[in-house]
């Protein structure tokens, strides 16, 4: 398979940008197979035009398929535009046979002749119920491997999702496009938070209230993390307004190779949440999400440097995994590379090369989470290489079968080298 083809540019007129992108990618497929697959995704100054973009690829790129959304900031190799205007393609020729678009006018079922192994997925963050049909939705590909966000905006959230015969653009709902086990990829998720205090059980809760966490006031057990008199919650506000909530399973998720929660770093199984408000009188916590007694907690901090340590490393050891030495998953238990057999293992034997790739970041990450702007996507591009891609940036991030929140979602298409 050829490598992929991308191209982007910024510019306040939609056309205009367009116009710029398309000069990019035309220059760059001269003498290369047509196109079948495009992505598209365009920052939510561009959101009115949508449609007029849509049309305008169609008729340029009339062989291609298209997914994408819109973000309040955009992805691409090395460079975001975060706050304002942006456009970003990527081109690929995979046969038509190995993926299909779908959407809510058009939902992703297997036939005689497609089997879905892995999808990826734009959603609306309006969607009502969006985590269960997340997961009902995963349980539709063999690998029960989804990847992908949910659209930013702050006028207009939309997903694309057009084959050559029907599709466009939509609001509200999934949409994306499902691949077989013939198209290889290798997908990580990097977190952004770090814990302030150890891993504990939920041993009480109450909807969305958790009053204990290992038989101990929940409250108390927040304030002890934080360092506060646990006399007066009150006082320790500001500080409780930055404090996140870590919670995963306490079961191995299938699919993917996970480690247990530890006190410096949180796995690919934690799921952050916003903690929502405190109950002095039960001594209880709100959290932003359901849970269950017997659930893991850790509360939680977002940190610049655990973030870009973590982002180098996935990067890094997804180049690793793709190198010609035999590694073992015991050596690199966070990679995922998604088989025909639906087994995750590393992509070794002769080696592999990326061919393009898609990077789904937390809105509150970018650059100014990283240091400057564009520090997240340099980083990326030195730790991985200057590949073809693109990408946005998600009112929540889309990882196997969970909604997952300050966190970077990874994935590669790869191709024998």
């Amino acid at each position: 398979m050829q490598a992929f083809v991308h191209a982007h540019a910024t510019h306040p007129d939609a056309r205009l940008a367009l116009g710029l992108v398309c000069a990019q990618l035309d220059a760059q497929l001269a003498g290369r197979p047509a196109p079948t697959l495009g992505w598209c995704y365009l920052t939510d100054h561009h959101a009115t035009a949508a449609e007029a973009l849509l049309a305008a690829l169609r008729e340029r790129y009339p062989g291609a398929d298209w997914v994408g959304t819109v973000g309040i900031g955009i992805c691409a190799s090395g460079v975001e535009y975060f706050d304002e205007p942006g456009l970003a393609v990527m081109l690929a020729p995979l046969p038509r046979a190995h993926f299909r678009v779908f959407s809510g006018r058009r939902p992703l079922q297997g036939d005689a002749g497609f089997t879905p192994h892995t999808a990826l997925v734009h959603a609306d963050p309006s969607t009502p119920e969006l985590a269960e049909l997340i997961g009902e939705l995963s349980e539709r590909v063999d690998s029960g491997y989804l990847f992908g966000g949910l659209g930013s905006a702050r006028n207009r959230t939309l997903t694309i999702a057009a084959d050559t015969g029907d599709g466009g653009v939509f609001t509200g709902g999934l949409s994306g496009v499902a691949f077989t086990a013939d198209v290889a990829i290798v997908s990580r998720i990097t977190q952004g938070c770090q814990p302030v205090g150890p891993v504990r059980a939920i041993t009480r809760i109450e909807r969305n209230v958790v009053y204990e966490l290992d038989d101990q006031p929940a409250l108390d057990c927040l304030l002890s993390d934080l360092g506060a008199d646990e006399h007066t919650p009150r006082e320790a506000l500001p500080r409780l307004r930055s404090t996140l909530v870590g919670l995963s399973d306490t079961a191995v998720q299938h699919g993917e190779f996970v480690t247990a929660p530890r006190r410096h770093a949180f796995g690919t199984e934690t799921r952050v949440r916003h903690l929502i408000g405190i109950d002095p009188q039960r001594r209880g916590i709100a959290i932003a999400d359901t849970a269950a007694a017997g659930q893991q907690l850790a509360f939680c901090r977002r940190d610049t440097e655990a973030a870009r340590r973590d982002l180098v490393r996935i990067a890094t050891e997804i180049r690793s995994t793709l190198e010609p030495e035999e590694l073992s998953l015991a050596a690199q238990p966070a990679a995922l590379a998604l088989r025909a057999d639906g087994s995750a293992n590393a992509v070794a034997a002769g080696g592999r090369q990326i061919v393009g790739a898609l990077y789904m970041s937390c809105t509150g990450r970018g650059g100014p989470h990283f240091g400057a702007p564009s520090a997240e996507l340099q980083l990326l591009r030195h730790a991985l290489g200057d590949v073809p891609l693109v990408g946005f940036f998600a009112a929540g991030e889309i990882g196997h079968r969970h909604l997952y929140g300050y966190t970077g979602v990874l994935t590669v298409f790869t191709a024998a080298a």
